[in-house]
């Protein structure tokens, strides 16, 4: 089978290091898979492996948790990767490249896709990556948060560099029309809407003045090109002409 971007094998380990609580751990789970992200490692959580409150946050994506591979200590974790970033919102006084998560992952999608093997490591809750692991790191994350309170959650972080993974990996266009069971309608099904607009107009002496009749026609054919309509949309538009010309014709003159 042909290998893609999200092929487990070809995806970057996500890194949870010295996690404190299992529902942190859980819903980190549950925002890779959101993503499409299967590979995460436990470096010594706090209260122990396998962690019940984890699996409850987890939410559907228990199948990680699993997997997940545990480890003593970051370089065990590590041990086999070519590249690692290390998250983190506080400068730290060393020389590395300072990295966002969009960023990071596309460098990431690129270095897996030459062969390499990347891992991201995300810091305990209450104070984040020792100096000691981020020193072991080839880079640094760092997201453009509000300087004036930068701490992010464990999961947060998690699921901004997922998301990121998922925008560097997979194509999705920034915008779609979903259609209802329809289609767009076409040039000549619009035009015969505008005919019939015009006709029934013209017979309610709608274009007037004479002199102004024509150019108002004309805004009224552009107001018909501007519109996205679909074919119900001009099926509808049809019906509403239809029935009040039929409601003026059965009005009482009195």
């Amino acid at each position: 089978m042909q290998e893609t971007a999200q092929d487990p094998a070809r995806q970057p380990a996500f890194v949870l290091v010295r996690p404190q609580m299992g529902e942190n751990i859980g819903a980190s789970a549950r925002a890779m898979w959101n993503f499409g992200l299967e590979r995460m490692r436990v470096v010594g959580p706090r209260d122990g492996w396998p962690n019940e409150r984890a699996v409850a946050l987890a939410s559907g994506a228990g199948r990680l948790l699993d997997r997940a591979g545990l480890f003593g200590d970051v370089p065990g974790a590590i041990a086999d990767c070519t590249y690692v970033y290390a998250t983190t919102a506080r400068e730290r006084g060393m020389t590395k490249p300072v990295v966002t998560p969009e960023r990071a992952m596309i460098e990431a999608r690129d270095r897996i896709a030459a062969g390499g093997r990347v891992a991201i490591l995300f810091g305990p809750e209450r104070a984040g990556l020792e100096n000691e692991d981020i020193a072991r790191a080839n880079a640094v994350v760092s997201v453009p948060v509000n300087p004036e309170f930068p701490s992010l959650n464990l999961a947060q972080c998690v699921l901004l560099c997922a998301y990121e993974w998922r925008r560097a990996t997979e194509a999705a266009p920034q915008a779609v029309m979903a259609m209802a069971r329809t289609e767009f309608a076409t040039t000549a099904e619009i035009a015969a809407l505008g005919d019939h607009f015009e006709e029934r107009l013209e017979e309610a002496g709608f274009f007037f003045p004479e002199e102004k009749a024509e150019g108002m026609k004309r805004n009224l054919r552009n107001l018909w090109s501007r519109m996205p309509l679909t074919r119900a949309d001009v099926q509808s538009f049809h019906g509403m002409m239809r029935q009040m010309v039929r409601w003026a014709g059965r009005r009482d003159p009195s």
